[in-house]
């Protein structure tokens, strides 16, 4: 598959042997035929390196257009108020959204971004793969499910249809 993300990170992909890359910073648009994908979140909020110290480029998200349907992927990031601009923008479905708090957002801080976006239903991600950031899946449910938005925690290796 073709790796899609910011032109630093495509060119480290490259170096790796990886050859199916398509660059895109901020702002841009492409149609991939299948798949319509905007870069958006101007101001993500995260630090963005390999693990050799290379830098890969500007944080970002992802509004993927398919099937007519609209998923926003945040990346990792903190909650911005920039996010308003993508409800704004786009009729979100879905959001996957990190909830682990510690290097991203939390919970109470994802249900935020979900309402900024205007998004019912989301996918959490960036949690419980270590210490740091393992959260109370009941506690998270609630959390979203008193504020009228669904969410989804998957396990590693599952597979959803949305």
């Amino acid at each position: 598959c073709t790796v899609v993300s910011c032109y630093e990170t495509t060119e480290w992909f490259v170096k790796q042997g990886v050859q199916e890359v398509h660059p895109m910073n901020i702002g841009g648009n492409k149609d991939f035929g299948f798949v319509q994908v905007k870069m958006v979140n101007v101001n993500a909020v995260h630090s963005n390196s390999f693990p050799d110290g290379t830098y890969a480029g500007k944080a970002a998200g992802f509004v993927l257009s398919l099937e007519g349907k609209k998923l926003y992927f945040a990346g990792d990031t903190a909650l911005t108020y920039d996010m308003k601009l993508i409800g704004e923008e786009f009729d979100i479905d879905f959001a996957i959204l990190p909830i682990g708090d510690n290097f991203t957002m939390g919970i109470q801080d994802a249900v935020k971004a979900a309402q900024f976006v205007g998004a019912k239903k989301v996918i959490g991600m960036h949690f419980d793969t270590f210490g740091y950031i393992e959260i109370d899946h009941e506690e998270a449910y609630k959390t979203f499910v008193n504020e009228g938005i669904e969410l989804q925690l998957m396990n590693i290796n599952e597979t959803i249809n949305i």
